[in-house]
C-alpha cells in the first residue's frame, strides 16, 4: 500500500499505465492512453486548483482524482480495461485512506470529481465506435469465387509505411498461393500496383492510406476486387472495413466476402477517405507529423491552431456561390463527429460528400472557430458550414489550387468537380 501510494502520488502510475496500452492496445490502446492521461491531468488540476480548499487536506486527494480520471477516461476507449483499471484506482483510494492521509469523505468527492471529467472529455472528444461502417454487399455485377489458397491473388506490400515492419510473411502464411511483392513506397509503389492489376485476379495491398488509396483507384478503374490489408500507423479505411489484421483480410479471401463502397473523385485524383482545399492541405501535414505521438483528434487541435495563425484566405466559387474560405475538408461520405475532429464513418456507401467548411468572411474568425471548438459549440458557429451533397463545383478565383487526398497533396486545377466516381469500389471484409 505504501508503495502503491508513492507511484500514484508521482503520477508514474498512469504514465507507465499509458505506455502499456499504447504499445499494447492498437489503435483503440492508443486512445485510450490519450484520453486517460488527459483525464488524469484534467482531474489533478481541479483537484489541486478550484476544489482544493474543499478538502480536509488541502490537495491531498489528487492522486485519488487522477486514478479515477485515468480508469474512467481510458476505459471508456477500451471496455475491457475497465475491470483492471478500476481495481487499481480503488486501491490507491484505499491505499491513501489505510495510511490516514484522506478520510472516507475526500476520497469519495474525489473519485465523483474524476469520473466526471472523465466522461465530460466526451463532449470536445466524443468516443470511436469498436464496429466497422455498413456495406453492402455485392451480389451484381461481381460475384467473387472463394480462393482458399490464395490463388491469383497478387499482394503488393509497402514496407516502408506503418511502424510495426513489414506483415508480408503473416501474408504467405495465411494465403501460400498468394504472390506477395515487397516494395519500399514512392515510384516502386506505383509500378508494383500497375503490375498486379494487369496480372492478378484480386488486387491485394498493404499499406497505409496513402498505398490503399493508389491500389483502390487501380483496382476500381480495372474492374479488379481489392484485397486490403492493415499495414499503416493508423488503416482508416482497413478499419472502416473491419479488416483489423492480417487473418481478419484473409479469411475475408478464403470464403470470398465482397462489399461495394464509395469512391470518391476530387479534380480527376481517386479517394476512399478525405480530401481538402485551402489550408486544410497544410492543416494535413501538420498533424500527421503529430497524430502518431498525441492522437489524431489532439493532433488536430494543435495543428488547427498552428495553421490558422499563418494561413491566407482561399476565394472561389463552390456551385456558383462566391466563398471566402480559410479551408474546405471533402470526406467520402457521412464522417463523424461533427465540427474538424472527424474520426469515423457509419456508412460507406452513403452516395454523399461530406464538405465541411471554415469561412474567411467574418470578423475575428479564426478566433471564433478555436473557441467555439474549445468550447464545444462549432456546429452553432457563423464562419462554421457543413453540407452533405453527392458533388460539388469548384472554381478558383487565385488560379490553380494546392489540393490534398486521403494524406497526399498534389497540384490541383483552378476549376474542378469533386464528386462519386460512377462505379463503386469491390473489397474483401470479414464477417461482421
Amino acid at each position: 500500500m505504501i508503495a502503491l501510494r508513492r507511484v500514484a502520488d508521482s503520477s508514474l502510475l498512469w504514465v507507465v499505465g499509458a505506455g502499456v496500452l499504447a504499445l499494447g492496445g492498437g489503435r483503440f490502446g492508443r486512445r485510450a492512453a490519450l484520453r486517460g492521461l488527459v483525464s488524469a491531468g484534467l482531474a489533478s488540476a481541479v483537484a489541486q486548483g478550484p476544489l482544493r480548499p474543499l478538502a480536509r487536506n488541502g490537495p491531498a486527494s489528487r492522486p485519488v482524482t487522477s486514478a479515477l480520471g485515468f480508469a474512467v477516461g481510458a476505459a471508456q476507449e477500451l471496455p475491457l480495461t475497465a475491470a483492471p483499471l478500476a481495481g487499481l484506482a480503488s486501491a490507491v483510494a484505499y491505499s491513501r485512506v489505510q495510511r490516514g492521509v484522506d478520510d472516507p469523505g475526500d476520497v469519495v468527492a474525489a473519485a465523483v470529481i474524476g469520473t466526471g471529467i472523465a466522461l465530460a472529455t466526451r463532449r470536445l472528444w466524443p468516443v470511436a465506435p469498436h464496429t466497422p461502417a455498413e456495406t453492402r454487399r455485392v451480389f451484381e455485377p461481381t460475384m467473387i469465387d472463394p480462393s482458399p489458397e490464395g490463388d491469383g491473388v497478387i499482394v503488393v506490400v509497402n514496407s516502408s509505411a506503418g511502424p510495426g515492419g513489414s506483415c508480408a510473411d503473416e501474408v504467405r502464411s495465411e494465403l501460400p498461393h498468394a504472390e506477395v511483392i515487397e516494395i519500399g513506397g514512392g515510384d516502386e509503389l506505383e509500378a508494383a500496383l500497375r503490375d498486379a492489376v494487369r496480372r492478378a485476379l484480386v488486387v491485394g495491398v498493404s499499406g497505409g492510406d496513402g498505398s490503399v488509396n493508389a491500389a483502390a483507384t487501380l483496382a476500381a478503374e480495372n474492374n479488379k476486387p481489392l484485397f486490403v490489408v492493415p499495414g499503416g500507423t493508423l488503416n482508416h479505411f482497413a478499419f472502416a472495413l473491419g479488416v483489423m489484421s492480417v487473418a481478419d483480410a484473409a479469411e475475408a479471401v478464403r470464403v470470398g466476402r465482397t462489399v461495394a463502397v464509395d469512391r470518391a473523385v476530387i479534380d480527376g485524383h481517386s479517394f476512399v477517405n478525405t480530401a481538402s482545399i485551402g489550408s486544410y492541405v497544410d492543416l494535413v501535414d501538420a498533424r500527421e507529423r503529430l497524430e502518431d505521438r498525441i492522437g489524431k483528434w489532439p493532433a488536430m487541435m494543435v495543428a488547427l491552431v498552428g495553421v490558422l495563425r499563418q494561413a491566407d484566405p482561399v476565394e472561389l466559387e463552390l456551385d456558383g456561390d462566391l466563398k471566402r474560405v480559410w479551408m474546405i475538408f471533402i470526406g467520402n461520405c457521412r464522417y463523424h463527429p461533427a465540427g474538424f475532429g472527424p474520426s469515423w464513418r457509419e456508412r460507406l456507401d452513403d452516395g454523399l460528400l461530406d464538405i465541411r467548411i471554415v469561412h474567411a468572411s467574418q470578423p475575428w474568425s479564426r478566433t471564433r472557430l478555436v473557441a467555439s471548438v474549445l468550447a464545444g459549440r462549432l456546429a452553432r458557429c457563423a464562419v462554421y458550414e457543413q453540407r452533405f451533397v453527392p458533388s460539388v463545383r469548384v472554381r478558383s478565383l487565385q488560379g490553380a489550387l494546392r489540393l490534398a487526398r486521403d494524406g497526399e497533396t498534389f497540384d490541383g486545377s483552378a476549376e474542378f468537380t469533386i464528386d462519386k466516381a460512377e462505379e463503386p469500389l469491390v473489397v474483401y471484409v470479414p464477417k461482421p
